[in-house]
């Protein structure tokens, strides 16, 4: 018999810091629906916002502000994200971080946002005690070998497709 999965929304997001209750804001979101026999759904978008960057976080994803001046904002992009992610789990790296970052834009925009949420940092930390550290990229390298140079670390939608490599990997153990 096979192992009917519910739809999932693998999510990763690129912000200006690391608090929202400190006015940092999401930059870019990257999401990969992922449902048993069909095929996955991608939603990408960088957000336009109306501050600077700071110069270490741009050092981290590499995104600058020229490419996000022709982007739509949050309140254009966070009910389009709202509307993919409908009321499908939520999976990510780091859960909390992602998730309280949405929570944040959208309680702003006054979006319902109820989602439940996975977290594969946790569920690596379990399955894999021995690893030095449980980043992304050390889960993913345990699991797969080496990272291909297509593959942009620390942009959001490429995260994501890690993500949601580990996630698959994991719920079939």
């Amino acid at each position: 018999m096979p192992n009917i999965l519910p739809r999932h929304v693998v999510i990763d997001i690129e912000t200006t810091g690391l608090s929202p209750k400190r006015g940092h804001r999401i930059i870019e979101v990257g999401a990969i629906a992922i449902s048993d026999g069909d095929p996955p759904e991608e939603f990408h978008s960088l957000i336009k916002i109306n501050r600077k960057i700071p110069i270490k976080v741009k050092e981290i994803h590499g995104i600058t502000d020229a490419m996000l001046q022709d982007k739509h904002g949050a309140d254009e992009v966070l009910p389009r994200l709202c509307d993919f992610l409908a009321d499908s789990a939520i999976v990510a790296h780091n859960a909390s971080f992602d998730i309280g970052f949405l929570r944040h834009e959208c309680e702003r925009l006054s979006l319902p946002f109820t989602n439940k949420s996975v977290c594969t940092l946790q569920m690596s930390r379990r399955f894999y005690p021995h690893l030095p550290n449980h980043k992304l990229e050390t889960v993913y390298r345990h699991l797969f070998g080496k990272i291909t140079h297509d593959i942009k670390r620390h942009r959001a939608l490429d995260d994501a497709r890690m993500t949601a490599r580990i996630w698959m990997e994991m719920v079939k153990l």
